[in-house]
């Protein structure tokens, strides 16, 4: 079996945005609420707006998380999805709601 020069790329930019531990306690914080507004998160993180939204951007360019625009400020969501294709099982427990727990999650 061949693998694309792409997907591996995909992959790499992937696991490189989960290799950092403010983008992972992001990641937490997200799986807490249906969505959060970028000014919440900056009080939570307790970073600059500019860090977080570096991070933020990693995350989005991975396919993590997912933005909404309203107005002035910017929602952020997981992709549960993108989520739990990456992630083991027993790490995903750590990122998903409870609620969004499947079969293949049922140890959590």
């Amino acid at each position: 079996m061949t693998i694309d020069a792409t997907f591996l790329a995909s992959y790499e930019a992937k696991f490189k945005a989960l290799a950092d531990q403010k983008r992972l306690l992001i990641i937490n914080e997200l799986c807490q609420y249906e969505e959060v507004c970028v000014c919440d998160l900056v009080e939570k993180m307790d970073i600059p707006q500019s860090k977080l939204s570096y991070h933020l951007k990693i995350l989005l360019d991975a396919g993590f998380i997912l933005k909404e625009t309203r107005g002035t400020w910017s929602y952020y969501r997981l992709n549960e999805g993108e989520i739990n294709k990456v992630l083991s099982p027993e790490l995903c427990c750590m990122f998903t709601k409870p609620s969004s727990t499947t079969s293949s999650q049922s140890k959590c």
